[in-house]
């Protein structure tokens, strides 16, 4: 079989472990080779952009900036109607997002939260072996919806022109221009801006490692703000015999289509429903050729089913591996959900493949990879949100609450000036 079936328990550290610490990509060496480009474009601007581009894009474009307002795409009416319903679909689960202001009396002061928008974002849209408009949907709405002025999508020079689809998807969700860069020299590039590219506080969306080295890079000097450092794609699926074999199967490989390096996994606890899995999942590769040898190897190298002696094991082992999508397919799934503390997105029952949440249902297609899922969100309008605190004082507050102030800062050693500001005022 292409993908192998293990008998395991939460023991068996030398078989789990090695899954747990998936291959995260080792950004150290990567960022030494993207740092010297980051550091020519901050300094050169247009001139080391279009430099970078030739050499690694093979063409330059006769301007970076493409305004959306002077296309009109055309696109196949279906391809409309799909972006326009997913859209439309993003906006409306995005939108019970939006969070209150709120404020509180607490010993006669008054206290709260307001929320402010960053004020301008960049959605990376990868080029190379796929283009994905949908990205532009779950990157740009979002903004929107948080009060982002200004929104813009850089994406690599295709050879050809800029596919229509992407323009489309682009107008559609509300962007303001498109960046002509790819790599990290054009993230570089909307991070600080050149001549004639307009600098964004936040960069979020998928790219590959060059892409990602160099956002984390960013954000470590405190240039820009990121969404999470992004990997490769994986799918953890959790099913009891009760699941269709097929379905699985499918889910498996539609995660294996992104990459030679995604990863897909299936925890059970019946070992003949894994064996039927593992048969779907042959006879799918020879039926279905289409990335027929990145989908083989995918499954080779990073594909797994693992066979539990319980349920309850298969959602422990899930909370240690964080999965960017997972599926729960079993006969309680609803009740199973309560069990779930790290994931990227959940799907549950048997209808509800993560292709679902890639496209058309609603949510976030743009989550956290690689255990990531343990102390990142998927992407939201919260991600382009501030949360400023206020507080207004009251003279009579201040004066009960001064003793306890000076106890604090004569503790601290801050009284002469912490303990004098509100003592003056009593």
């Amino acid at each position: 079989m292409t993908i192998r079936i293990l008998k395991v328990d939460l023991k068996d550290r030398d078989v789990l472990d090695p899954v747990l610490q998936r291959a995260r990509e080792d950004l150290s060496s990567t960022s030494s080779l993207v740092r010297p480009i980051i550091e020519d474009v901050e300094k050169k601007g247009d001139s080391a952009l279009r430099e970078y581009t030739r050499r690694f894009d093979g063409e330059t474009p006769d301007s970076f900036v493409v305004d959306l307002k002077d296309l009109r795409p055309k696109i196949d009416s279906d391809l409309e109607a799909a972006l326009r319903k997913a859209a439309d679909n993003i906006r409306t689960f995005h939108q019970i997002q939006i969070p209150e202001d709120r404020e509180i009396l607490i010993h006669g002061n008054r206290l709260g939260i307001r929320h402010t928008p960053v004020e301008s974002v960049s959605v990376y849209a990868p080029g190379g072996k796929a283009l994905y408009p949908s990205t532009i949907l779950m990157g740009v709405i979002p903004a929107r919806l948080a009060g982002v002025e200004n929104v813009q999508i850089v994406t690599p020079p295709q050879k050809g022109g800029l596919p229509d689809g992407l323009i489309a998807a682009a107008q559609i969700a509300g962007a303001d221009r498109i960046i002509l860069a790819g790599g990290a020299q054009g993230i570089a590039a909307v991070s600080y801006g050149t001549e004639t590219i307009p600098a964004s506080e936040f960069v979020i969306g998928p790219g590959n490692k060059f892409v990602t080295a160099a956002k984390v890079y960013l954000s470590g000097l405190g240039v820009i703000g990121i969404d999470s450092p992004a990997g490769p794609s994986e799918v953890l699926v959790i099913a009891d015999d009760s699941a269709n074999p097929v379905w699985v199967a499918a889910d498996l490989l539609s995660q294996a289509e992104h990459g030679e390096d995604s990863v897909a996994i299936l925890c059970t606890d019946s070992f003949s429903f894994a064996e039927s899995v593992a048969a779907e999942v042959e006879k799918a590769l020879s039926e279905r050729p289409k990335r027929g040898e990145m989908k083989r190897k995918s499954i080779e190298d990073h594909g797994r089913i693992f066979v539990f002696p319980n349920l309850e094991d298969c959602f422990t082992f899930s909370n240690r591996f964080a999965p960017e999508h997972l599926e729960i397919q079993t006969k309680n799934f609803r009740e199973d959900l309560k069990k779930i503390r790290h994931a990227g997105s959940v799907f549950l029952g048997n209808y509800s493949p993560v292709a679902m949440g890639d496209y058309i249902s609603g949510t976030n297609h743009i989550l956290p990879t690689a255990g990531a899922a343990r102390i990142y969100s998927s992407l939201g309008v919260g991600t382009f949100l501030k949360r400023i605190t206020w507080q207004e004082v009251s003279q009579n507050s201040l004066s009960e609450l001064y003793p306890h102030v000076k106890a604090l800062s004569e503790f601290e050693g801050l009284d002469e000036e912490h303990g004098t500001s509100v003592k003056i005022r009593t």
